[in-house]
């Protein structure tokens, strides 16, 4: 038992002093002038360049409906994918994609896409309503599938698409890109997992964005097309949740949305947060649009892990106190506060999802977390009292 207590130190000591490198361990007391910023806002290496000598497996994008998609498309190249094609509906988001890709070869329907028999994934950010019934024809095409969040924004989209991913046995994967996007929330997440603040009791995620109305598209504001703002954008934070309790069964507690300042949008919602309990804790959300104009980045977005040994709080974007870019992860334990800069931790979700495609794996992410996340966002949704402040 001592020797595995004494590993489990070294693992998190090594983990907090080598972190990209370029980690700092003060005590948050101290002043940070230190602190020695690191290069670019990094993750993994390019694995290769999507060139077809190289490429692992071959896949196309239909939907380029949210700017996530590059990011999505940059974690599968990064897996060793070779982006073969894609398909939009609207010229604009087309002109950009095929600018960013211009080996890509644009199809003239999605059904060139879908019968080609070469092409092995399927990356979508199409308007949220429509992800789901995509995601269904792709997966009766005997093709895998990995869509931006939300990727499913109903009930009965969800029971349709467990019913098919059942029978076709193919991958439905959403890209929750708060936890696989971010640097220190991989590295909190390898901490959490070697014990460094015991048992884990509670998540509290915290996910603000600015609302910048005049560049978003109709469809942004309506509710029935992006599904509500627990659906959207509060799914981050029930996968974040379960992830890091380790519940396998959870239920929401309470729950509250409302559009409290945005009244010529009246089909939008500009505030929401939850309670939700599972098997393995419990966890709070907070999800908004009210992000200042004064903040350097579109969201303060945060995530604190409570443990029964210490806590881990996650700065993604910002740090306010100063310090440079985002990643920022603070560890407080028995012994010591301490900083680590994690913006050099690699991002494995790509290439572990390219090889889950080739080996029928679920090293990404199981099925069964990515539905239950998704369940646990709409039934949020559904259950959520409508608040009107000051009214």
């Amino acid at each position: 038992m001592e020797e595995a207590r004494a590993n489990r130190r070294k693992f998190i000591k090594d983990s907090v002093i080598t972190a990209a490198g370029m980690v700092v361990m003060p005590a948050l007391s101290e002043a940070t002038p230190g602190y020695l910023p690191g290069g670019p806002v990094a993750g993994s290496q390019v694995r290769n360049a999507g060139t077809p000598e190289a490429a692992r497996i071959r896949f196309s994008v239909i939907g380029l409906n949210h700017g996530h998609v590059y990011a999505q498309v940059g974690a599968v190249l990064k897996g060793g994918g070779q982006l073969v094609g894609f398909h939009a509906k609207e010229a604009d988001l087309a002109a950009a994609f095929a600018k960013r890709y211009p080996s890509a070869k644009a199809a003239s329907t999605e059904k060139e896409i879908l019968e080609d028999r070469s092409i092995q994934l399927v990356v979508s950010a199409a308007i949220p309503d429509a992800r789901a019934p995509l995601g269904i024809e792709v997966m009766r095409h005997g093709k895998d599938f990995m869509v931006d969040k939300p990727g499913i924004t109903t009930l009965e989209q969800l029971a349709e698409v467990r019913r098919v991913q059942q029978e076709t046995r193919r991958i439905y994967s959403i890209m929750y890109s708060e936890r696989f996007e971010n640097p220190a929330t991989v590295k909190a997440g390898e901490l959490v997992k070697a014990g460094a603040i015991g048992k884990v009791l509670q998540t509290i995620g915290l996910g603000p964005h600015r609302m910048n109305p005049t560049s978003r598209p109709e469809w942004f504001f309506d509710r029935r097309r992006f599904g509500g703002i627990l659906c959207d954008i509060g799914s981050h934070q029930f996968d974040q949740f379960l992830f890091f309790t380790g519940s396998t069964n959870a239920e929401v507690v309470a729950s509250q949305v409302g559009n409290v300042h945005h009244p010529q949008y009246p089909g939008f919602e500009d505030f929401g947060d939850v309670m939700v309990r599972g098997d393995g804790g419990t966890g709070y959300v907070r999800v908004d649009w009210f992000t200042p104009d004064g903040l350097n980045t579109w969201g303060d977005g945060r995530l604190t892990i409570l443990g029964t040994e210490g806590y881990i709080e996650v700065r993604k974007n910002v740090d306010i106190a100063g310090r440079d870019g985002g990643s920022h992860l603070f560890l407080v334990d028995q012994k010591a506060t301490r900083y680590v800069d994690c913006r050099q931790e690699p991002l494995p979700y790509g290439e572990r999802l390219v090889d889950d495609i080739l080996h029928r794996t679920e090293t990404a992410m199981s099925q069964a977390h990515c539905f239950r996340a998704t369940e646990l966002a709409l039934k949020a949704q559904q259950q959520a009292q409508q608040i009107n402040p000051g009214k």
